[in-house]
């Protein structure tokens, strides 16, 4: 009688060998599979910082609601290229799917409606900027708000004299008393105030902001900053205040609707 392991175990059926068209498609088949997973990441990763709202941006007048504002706009730049001041800027690469897409940075650059007219509504050729949204009386872009009450100067009572920004800073503003149609640099113009009231004196917008009195006593110099309904978000206070960083800083959209 005879172990069983000692019984021939069949022969290996010799392996088929793939022709080369079989060969090349796999290789397709391999290489289609692993651009489509590229392709699906890279996706993700342009969608997630839209859809996670990571970047809180200042868009232009008139901007219709964000998700409809990135549906609607087409990156072409016009905006950019019409706006006196050169407050809108395009977005980075970082921004995902928002690359390209023009936002306000108001502390470099507010928009201070030197244009009247507001021609970055009238450039844009799909309507993502309305000119009706634009020209209702509400707030258009965002809503000011004294962030950083501590800081503030009118609220300590303080004066400013000298330059808002410093020598070095690049901004425009349009100054009634000198041009109103030609911005000029915040670096050449010098304040000398008793007490401290730039974010009410350049303010485009009347009856937007105003400074009122901390108390009831005469001799109490301290003013606080309020904003008002007819505020719409340009920036110029923001961009005008002397503090580093700024007191008053403008809420976007999406901050006011998740205060909300």
């Amino acid at each position: 009688m005879t172990d069983g392991s000692d019984t021939p175990k069949p022969a290996a059926a010799p392996k088929k060998r793939l022709t080369r068209r079989e060969l090349e498609r796999r290789r397709l088949l391999i290489r289609s599979f692993g651009l489509g997973i590229a392709a699906v990441t890279a996706g993700l990763v342009g969608w997630y910082p839209v859809y996670k709202r990571l970047f809180d941006r200042l868009r232009p007048p008139g901007a219709l609601d964000e998700r409809e504002f990135l549906a609607a706009c087409i990156k072409c730049g016009q905006c950019v290229q019409v706006c006196p001041v050169e407050a809108i800027k395009l977005a980075d690469g970082d921004e995902g799917y928002g690359l390209g897409v023009p936002y306000i940075d108001a502390r470099a650059q507010a928009c201070d409606f030197s244009c009247d007219a507001v021609q970055c509504v009238l450039a844009c050729p799909t309507g993502a900027l309305s000119h009706e949204i634009a020209h209702k009386e509400e707030v258009t872009m965002g809503f000011a708000r004294l962030s950083r009450p501590e800081s503030c100067l009118a609220m300590k009572g303080e004066g400013f004299k000298g330059l808002a920004r410093g020598y070095d800073f690049e901004g425009l503003l349009r100054y009634e008393e000198i041009d109103r149609w030609d911005p000029q640099p915040v670096a050449s113009y010098p304040y000398d105030l008793e007490i401290c009231d730039l974010c009410v004196r350049e303010c485009p917008i009347k009856g937007a902001i105003s400074l009122e009195p901390m108390s009831d006593d005469p001799a109490d110099k301290r003013r606080i900053p309020v904003v008002h309904e007819a505020c719409v978000g340009c920036g110029t206070c923001e961009m005008i205040c002397p503090t580093e960083p700024a007191s008053i800083i403008i809420d976007t959209e999406l901050t006011l609707e998740a205060q909300a």
